[in-house]
């Protein structure tokens, strides 16, 4: 209703004004559709200063976009090519995020309202003067008219989640030192962070909140929550391995990820303190190094025990089986059922995966940090990512903001793009129903547009839906205004008093009670404004309700043309996309580290292919679809994509690439791992491509994991001549990481609460 309210006085304050104070009718038209273009069809979020400022920021362009219309309004074709252009140039700029998408109609609009004969090139500054009132009366009203606060950003999210992340490795460091927690305290810990995980999710996000324009701050709160879900199954899986073993190594690397959370949560809001790296850049190359070393000197002194027995043996052979010297050496060597090599886990593979998911728990909080510190605009180190691993995580950083919208318009380039498939759809639809409006004489032909903008979506189904009570609405409301025009008549006054509270309910009962209210008093609205610009009869109302069916049929006649059944259409084949890049990434991974093969770029497309499928996944949840066809669990694939390159990039980060296996078995055994994981990725994709029943890609899954669960227990370890990789479990524990994050995909019941 305050809204409602701020566009109502803003557009009748420059209507009146101009109308009957000044006595320029166009000025008072574009001042009036003005406010209307950006109040009521733009969608403009945020406290109010932020509102006034997106306004004022708009005001240039809806200035050269009136100009535009005006100059191509000579000749219909070139009104037509005209509107294809700018059509295409706003959808496709929603590619920005999302100020951008609640802006594209108000600007189409005001490149349709000159568009139109008559064409007056010498009513420009008329026209101009219109549009620049009109906005400045709307950013007052939102100055000054019940200012709105501002809504709970996605900082306060990303707050709460790293916060109660950091109690949940709290807990976890103390069962890593040996320390018992009640159940029901480690199960609300877990819950709590599962529910502000959850939170972080676009889906649960408003549209205007979301962190995914081009820029780098934007993109670096997305990072930060995709670390935060990345380190949110490590710190349960430190948990579930610390109650079998603990570590009192994994349990002070917990705690320094408890406290970098914390960092987090108090720095990605602005008030707080830029948290730092240098702590827990400290402590994970301590407890790696450490790790390290007492990995070799286990391994060394296994190694010694198993030299020593084969020497005994020898000397078993060559004297007499009977004297007790040798047989006591041989018990000391570890040779009976009862000594040391008869156990079949060496000591060097006690603890390797609570080792491993420290780790990840420490780098996870480390990027989340690292990811603050750019939204905050904090200096960053050099980029140490390798030049055949570049673009690092974090290039975004170091590019300028116009560079960085020029590759998110460039990355979109591209049919699998949902932006551009939608801005060719709005383009040749906007263009067609004006090449329609002008050869067929239609008398208010802009409203033609203004239908097709208003009631085209992104799949014809979608569509269909919303033009029934749309067309119902629009019946309806010119029904009133023909029986208001026939029984009120030639009295400008009559329309003058009428239009504000008409306007007003107008403005409040479409957005809260749907397109057949708003169609229907926006026809009545309209009427009234047009009466008081020149006569009117019952005509009116007729060719309101000719101009909304005929942009309507054009509308779905783009929509069965060009992508009819919208994101759901590519969602599946984007998806089935990524896990293929994916399983290409893992796999190059692998053999980078193993040295078996170089780095061809894999990573970089599957980073890439991960975000078009997120954007594909965002247009999927704004349609209407049928439940029955609603698919897998769609973020769990996401999940998957984007696990496999948060994954990757520390691995290749911290481990020298060729040194993950000691020997040529490991590595052999390491790449056929990866390729056993790489194949179920492969399988689920054709999978999610022949749209096969839950499940069906269950059984490759438990035999790859299977496989890797039997390394990690030691019933397989990855060695051939007594020596293990400690790199080498790291793998395994990512892949296998990888293989649970594929299952959820197919899995009927819902995704953990921290998956």
């Amino acid at each position: 209703m305050h809204r409602a309210v701020r566009v109502t006085l803003a557009a009748c304050a420059g209507f009146y004004t101009f109308r009957y104070g000044l006595h320029r009718p166009v000025s008072a038209t574009y001042a009036l559709f003005a406010a209307v273009a950006l109040g009521v069809l733009a969608r403009v979020e945020g406290a109010a200063r932020t509102r006034a400022r997106t306004i004022l920021w708009t005001l240039p362009f809806a200035c050269g976009l009136v100009c535009l219309g005006t100059l191509l309004a000579v000749r219909d074709w070139a009104a037509a090519l005209g509107m294809v252009g700018v059509g295409f140039a706003v959808s496709f700029g929603t590619v920005g995020g999302p100020r951008m998408v609640g802006l594209a109609n108000g600007l189409q609009l005001l490149y349709i309202l000159p568009c139109f004969p008559p064409y007056s090139p010498d009513t420009l500054l008329q026209r101009l003067l219109g549009v620049v009132v009109g906005l400045l009366l709307l950013a007052g009203a939102e100055l000054l008219l019940w200012p709105e606060p501002a809504p709970p950003d996605y900082r306060g999210r990303l707050s709460r989640a790293a916060s109660a992340l950091a109690d949940l490795a709290d807990l976890a460091a103390a069962a890593c030192a040996g320390r018992a927690t009640p159940v029901g305290v480690v199960t609300e810990a877990a819950e709590r962070a599962g529910t502000h995980l959850d939170e972080l999710r676009f889906r649960h996000v408003p549209l205007m909140q979301r962190p995914a324009s081009a820029g780098a701050v934007d993109r670096a709160l997305a990072h930060c929550a995709v670390a935060l879900r990345y380190t949110g199954p490590r710190v349960l899986g430190i948990l579930r391995l610390a109650e079998a073993r603990p570590d009192p190594a994994a349990a002070r690397l917990t705690a320094t990820t408890g406290r970098t959370l914390r960092a987090v949560a108090a720095g990605v809001v602005r008030t707080g303190p830029v948290p730092e790296t240098g702590q827990v850049d400290r402590d994970l190359t301590a407890f790696d190094t450490a790790r390290a070393a007492a990995w070799e000197a286990d391994r060394d002194a296994d190694g010694a025990v198993d030299r020593a027995a084969a020497r005994d043996a020898d000397r078993d052979v060559d004297r007499d089986a009977g004297r007790d010297v040798d047989r006591a050496a041989a018990r000391a060597a570890g040779r009976e059922p009862a000594g040391p090599a008869a156990d079949p886990e060496p000591c060097y593979l006690a603890r390797p995966a609570l080792g491993t998911a420290a780790l990840d728990a420490a780098e996870g909080a480390r990027f989340a940090v690292r990811a603050v510190r750019v939204s905050r605009h904090a200096a960053l180190p050099p980029d140490d990512t390798p030049a055949d691993q570049r673009p690092g995580p974090f290039w975004y950083a170091y590019d300028p903001a116009p560079l960085l919208w020029w590759r998110r318009l460039r990355a979109n380039l591209t049919p699998r793009s949902v932006a551009f498939q939608n801005a060719l759809r709005t383009a040749g639809a906007l263009g067609a129903a004006r090449l329609l409006a002008g050869s067929l004489d239609l008398s208010h032909g802009f409203w033609v547009l203004l239908a097709t903008l208003t009631l085209m979506r992104t799949s014809a189904a979608d569509t269909r839906i919303t033009l029934r009570p749309a067309l119902v609405g629009t019946l309806a409301g010119a029904a009133v205004t023909a029986a208001v025009l026939l029984g009120v008549g030639e009295r400008p006054l009559v329309y003058a008093l009428a239009l504000p509270p008409v306007m007003l309910i107008a403005f409040a009962a479409g957005p809260a009670f749907g397109p057949a209210w708003g169609q229907g008093l926006f026809t009545v609205v309209v009427a009234l404004v047009f009466t008081q610009l020149a006569p009117a009869d019952w005509q009116l109302a007729e060719a309101r309700v000719v101009n909304v069916v005929a942009g309507a049929a054009i509308g779905i006649l783009a929509g069965l043309c060009a992508w009819p059944r919208g994101g759901g259409q590519d969602l599946r084949r984007c998806t089935a996309g990524m896990l293929d890049d994916s399983a290409e990434a893992l796999r190059e991974t692998v053999a980078v580290l193993t040295g078996t093969g170089p780095a061809a770029g894999a990573l970089h497309r599957a980073r890439r292919s991960a975000l078009l499928t997120e954007a594909m996944y965002a247009q999927y949840r704004s349609e209407r679809h049928d439940q029955a066809e609603d698919g897998p669990n769609w973020q769990a694939a996401i999940l998957t994509g984007q696990h496999t390159v948060r994954g990757a990039e520390p691995l290749l980060a911290r481990v020298p690439p060729g040194t993950a296996a000691v020997h040529r078995n490991g590595q052999q055994v390491l790449m056929r791992h990866a390729d056993d994981v790489a194949g179920a990725f492969h399988r689920q994709a054709a999978a999610l491509r022949a749209r096969e029943p839950a499940g069906s890609a269950h059984p490759a899954l438990t035999r790859a994991r299977g496989a890797l669960a039997a390394e990690l227990d030691g019933a397989a370890p990855l060695r051939g001549d007594g020596r293990v990789s400690l790199h080498s479990v790291d793998i395994a524990v990512w892949l296998t990481g990888l293989l649970d994050d594929l299952r959820q995909i197919h899995d009927a019941r819902p995704s953990p609460p921290l998956g």
